[in-house]
């Protein structure tokens, strides 16, 4: 059950339980209502729970090259190539 589901039977719920005043001879509508809120409370519950685990962040998995290290460079000055010495 989805979550639009979950919202579903808590309006339904909420409407037999606030909004009518049927009485069926052994059926209790009020407390049917109350079942139907909870039951709906907890399948949201339970679904913001699922997609807040599906939500974590993977770290990449390519090496990370640090910036701070400078690369090997040549210094083209004309001494410390071999000229000159």
């Amino acid at each position: 059950m989805g979550l639009g589901g979950c919202i579903i039977l808590i309006a339904v719920g909420a409407i037999l339980t606030f909004a009518t005043d049927w009485d069926m001879q052994g059926v209790n509508l009020d407390l049917v209502g109350v079942i139907l809120m909870i039951v709906g409370l907890i399948g949201v519950s339970t679904f913001s729970s699922i997609a807040r685990r599906r939500r974590v962040v993977v770290p990449p998995t390519t090496p990370v090259v640090d910036e701070q290290v400078a690369p090997h460079h040549h210094r083209r000055d004309g001494y410390s190539d071999g000229y000159g010495v």
